[in-house]
Parts: structure tokens; sequence; C-alpha cells
């Protein structure tokens, strides 16, 4: 099955002209699929560190957000143990004039910047918002 104009446009902008941080690369048996290395956002606890994510575009991208969760395991508020990451655009604010690169913009930040009060992980949620700095 061809790939619609869209994805083919955004995977070779995507290869061409990497997000700073962000690497994706999409499966050669199957375009839809990509494996992503992100790197933790600097002066974030997650600074230094590499993060291994994957991404899958449905059939009906753009008009549906991609699926994305971490593959590398990670202690945070809007990341649960399965990966599966609590993120706005992710859900019922997804616009199809969003692209791959500000998902994975949107995920890298989301690193830096937690939201307790939207949370995957209530118990991180919690610890985040008694003892930020552990």
């Amino acid at each position: 099955m061809a790939l619609p104009k869209r994805i083919i446009k955004e995977t070779e902008r995507l290869l061409s002209d990497p997000a700073p941080g962000i690497q994706a690369t999409p499966h050669e048996d199957n375009l839809r699929y990509f494996d992503v290395v992100m790197d933790g956002p600097s002066q974030s606890p997650f600074e230094g560190g590499k993060f291994k994510l994957e991404l899958y575009l449905a059939e009906d991208y753009p008009l549906s957000p991609p699926k994305v969760r971490f593959l590398t395991k990670l202690y945070h508020p809007n990341i649960d143990k399965l990966g599966r990451i609590c993120l706005d655009i992710l859900k019922d604010k997804w616009s199809p004039a969003l692209q791959i690169r500000t998902v994975l913009l949107s995920i890298q930040a989301l690193l830096s910047a937690p939201n307790p009060d939207d949370p995957l992980a209530n118990d991180v949620a919690e610890h985040y918002k008694t003892d930020e700095k552990a």
C-alpha cells in the first residue's frame, strides 16, 4: 500500500532536518513505524540520557494523532510503566496541522516540564508535588 504524500514529506524532513536531540528512523518493512531516540533535555533530571520510543502512524493519520510510547523506562508523572504518554496533543488537543516533528518536540518538552495535575502515574505525580527535587 502506498504511503500518503504527507507521511513521505514528513519522513523526508525528519531525516534531512532532524529536530535537535531527536532521531526518528522509519522501519524499512513498515514506513508507518518509527524508531525514535531522544536526548534528555538539558537542565532537566533526564539531561544526558538517551530514551527510546516507538511511534506509529495509524491508517487515518493525520486525522488521528500518532501513537507514541517510551520503550525506555522512566520515572515521570505523565508516563506510565508501559511507556504510555499523557499529553494533550496525543489525545483531545490533536490537530491535523501538527506533525510528527511537533509531537516529538512536545514529548521532549514534557520531560523538562512535567504536568503533575494530569498524571498517568499518580504515585510519581504525588512524589513530584511533595518533593520536586527528589
